[in-house]
């Protein structure tokens, strides 16, 4: 119950600071969110995985107790699952905490929406920030993700095609792994 209300807490903080498209983006059924989910991660992963989804009320929920560390939601509508590391490390980012010294994990299979490669916390795309979308990914994430991310490219205007360093420069900079 503790891990559920912690997880509670920290997902809320992901949707409240997501962008304007999150807030005119429809809450989906749990069965719906379960499907989208599934072209997310590997089925292997969201089974036993922790499932979030946003109520009509904004707030999240938890609609499947987990019990292998990752957990699964829709922000925005680019679904995702993290492990619990990764989750620390999207705590830490949207708190602009220090970033944790451990190595994390996400899955967006599905891809995202787009995010500024310059500003981790821009809400929408503007003439200077870099915007970037990328289609089917995984992230690395967290302060022991940097000593992998020597030799790959670092610039803001980075080719989603290929892998790239997001946010180089920034304490919460990761690893993007296109998948296709």
């Amino acid at each position: 119950m503790k891990r559920a209300s912690a997880l509670l807490f920290f997902t809320s903080t992901i949707v409240s600071s997501a962008s304007l498209a999150y807030a005119q983006h429809a809450t989906v059924d749990d069965q719906e969110l379960m499907t989208k989910l599934r072209q997310a991660a590997p089925v292997h992963v969201l089974e036993q995985a922790t499932v979030m989804n946003t109520g009509h009320d904004g707030k999240m929920k938890v609609i499947q107790e987990g019990n292998n560390g990752w957990t699964c939601m829709d922000p925005g509508g680019a679904p995702m699952c993290a492990d619990k590391a990764a989750m620390e490390w999207v705590e830490a980012w949207q708190s602009k905490g220090p970033t944790p010294q451990r190595l994390g994990f996400i899955y967006m299979l599905s891809g995202d929406n787009g995010a500024s490669n310059t500003d981790p916390y821009a809400t929408k795309e503007t003439p200077d920030n870099n915007w970037i979308k990328t289609g089917s990914h995984v992230m690395i994430v967290g302060a022991e993700a940097k000593s992998m991310m020597q030799g790959y490219p670092r610039d803001a205007k980075a080719d989603p095609n290929k892998p790239y360093v997001m946010w180089p420069g920034t304490p919460y900079e990761h690893l993007m792994l296109p998948t296709k």
